[in-house]
């Protein structure tokens, strides 16, 4: 593809210590099918929008012959290369993880071996796995809020509307319909009515209006230290509408941190319990089983998800609900 008229492009390679799955990676940062700020095209790129401290921009990466390509657009070009590593993971901490476990393997509680030994296994399976960190609050808080207590794909539909109406389009050659999300400011000045054609309730349109205005404060706590994404957890729960759930998306992908369960998820302690134990659990029994992994409860969690291994289903599901002709 050939840069959009005035659009300069700006690239950058970067060789990865470790073997590295792009995809894997950066797949928490999509937002459902047809999320307009996240696109993988058949050549096998990921695109990504983000609205970085110097203003919007468009990502492309690649990865070949154990090298990873970077292309950026926009004023937030520069930036997005400069923190390309930290999206892809360079600042997680792999090797201390397969320290745990080796530790856990060879540990004296036999339950927590077999544990160990069954996430060593996964981890075996998803190797290019990285928790990388967008270092964008807001980014992640807005879709993640639209999430709260509702199926994924009303969520996701509500995210769609919100950025096709309120975002600007991605700068440079980026596949059609890809956007980049509305500052702040912006999220402030929907009105009652666009989140009720999003299928937005009140209750979520005002917890993102509100942490919108928190905004600053919220994208300051994002460092390097497991003390950080501490900060962050305290500064998110303070606001209305956000809790332990949503604090934890949020750090998970803003923050890399990898110990940040989602505790209070719907299905996920079910999961977790059926793969460590063949029962399930409730979130007291999965912060149970995975505190022998602390420091690493959310990678965990997250192998445990991509290895496909779920409890029988039985009853039915939850159902997606229409706020829109509420």
């Amino acid at each position: 593809m050939l840069p959009a008229p005035g659009a300069a492009l700006r690239e950058r390679c970067w060789r990865p210590s470790a073997p590295l799955d792009v995809v894997l990676t950066l797949s928490p940062h999509r937002r459902g099918g047809g999320d307009p700020a996240w696109r993988r095209t058949p050549d096998g790129a990921i695109w990504r929008t983000s609205r970085t401290p110097e203003g919007p921009g468009t990502l492309r990466v690649t990865a070949s012959g154990g090298e990873v390509r970077g292309q950026a657009w926009g004023p937030g070009a520069g930036w997005l290369l400069e923190t390309l590593p930290s999206l892809l993971g360079a600042d997680d901490d792999v090797a201390g993880f397969a320290a745990m476990l080796a530790r856990l393997t060879r540990a004296g509680d036999p339950r927590h071996a077999r544990a160990a030994a069954f996430v060593a296994g996964l981890a075996g399976r998803a190797a290019g796995l990285r928790i990388g960190r967008s270092l964008r609050v807001f980014e992640a808080l807005a879709p993640a809020v639209l999430e709260q207590k509702v199926v994924g794909r009303e969520a996701w539909r509500a995210w769609r509307f919100l950025m096709r109406r309120y975002g600007e389009p991605a700068p440079g050659p980026a596949p059609e319909g890809m956007y980049v999300i509305p500052p702040p400011q912006v999220w402030q000045a929907i009105p009652s009515w666009d989140w009720h054609r999003a299928g937005a309730e009140a209750v979520r349109a005002r917890t993102i209006v509100n942490a919108a205005r928190h905004a600053g404060k919220l994208e300051r706590t994002t460092t390097t230290t497991a003390e950080a994404s501490a900060e962050a957890d305290r500064l998110l729960r303070a606001l209305p509408g956000i809790g332990v759930w949503t604090s934890a998306e949020v750090r998970q992908r803003a923050h890399g941190d990898p110990d940040a369960p989602s505790v209070g998820d719907f299905h996920l302690p079910g999961i977790v319990g059926y793969a460590l134990t063949g029962r399930k659990a409730d979130d007291d029994g999965m912060l149970e089983l995975l505190e022998p992994f602390r420091g690493h409860r959310h990678r965990v969690v997250r192998l445990i998800e991509l290895s496909g291994v779920r409890p029988p289903a039985r009853g039915p599901r939850m159902a997606p609900r229409d706020y829109r002709a509420f």
